[in-house]
């Protein structure tokens, strides 16, 4: 029996693309290294080291671990800027109806992103009030494929991997929430994907998915 949701936050809940984008494209620019919507996409559900190292990996310089730290921070302080700019409008009433549907139906649900940002966002858009419990960048050390984040997050619910969903937009966090013994819900890019259990096209169809489990 389902007791609890595990939800991915950038790309699920909401949308941040364009400000990741928009900091990586500056410092890319910056180190004069191509990126383009095609690099980005493989940016996602990853952490901000390894994104780092796969938009470094079309250049040919090379950079020592010191300065790789400094752009790292650098691109983090340029997207929390954007993200200053995020109002509880940036979350759709579709996406805060399922929220409440889900706590009325009595789940417990939880955040499982590998984003350090993760309390800014849920600050700026006020969505952290539907939350029980949330695992970030800020508490884990393997980020995903990784299962730590999801794990975490099920052992922050009181509850094991097997009464959970964990619900995905990317390749990455299908693979995490796998590894964890969960069973996988995958949104956008991720429904696409063969390994993802139960593939949604959007938000609203979890409800009835989860009250059939």
């Amino acid at each position: 029996m389902i007791k609890g949701v595990i939800f991915d936050l950038d790309g699920v809940l909401l949308f941040t693309d364009k400000y990741h984008y928009k900091a990586w494209k500056s410092l890319a620019d910056k180190l004069r290294i191509p990126f383009d919507e095609k690099v980005n996409d493989r940016l996602r559900g990853v952490s901000r080291m390894e994104s780092l190292n796969i938009v470094l990996s079309y250049s040919d310089q090379t950079f020592s671990e010191t300065e790789k730290e400094v752009m790292a921070a650098e691109k983090n302080a340029l997207y929390r800027e954007y993200l200053q700019k995020m109002t509880p409008s940036d979350v759709s009433d579709d996406t805060r109806a399922v929220l409440e549907g889900l706590r009325r139906r009595g789940l417990k649900l939880a955040i499982g992103s590998s984003s350090k940002n993760t309390p800014l966002i849920l600050e700026k858009t006020g969505i952290a009030k539907y939350f029980h419990a949330v695992s970030d960048g800020n508490n884990i050390t393997h980020s995903k494929p990784d299962p730590e984040v999801f794990l975490k997050a099920a052992e922050y619910l009181n509850l094991q991997p097997c009464e959970c969903i964990v619900v995905e937009d990317a390749e990455a966090g299908i693979d995490a929430g796998n590894a964890g013994g969960f069973l996988t819900v995958g949104i956008g890019c991720a429904a696409q994907y063969e390994k993802t259990d139960h593939p949604i096209k959007s938000l609203s169809e979890l409800i009835d998915f989860v009250q059939k489990q």
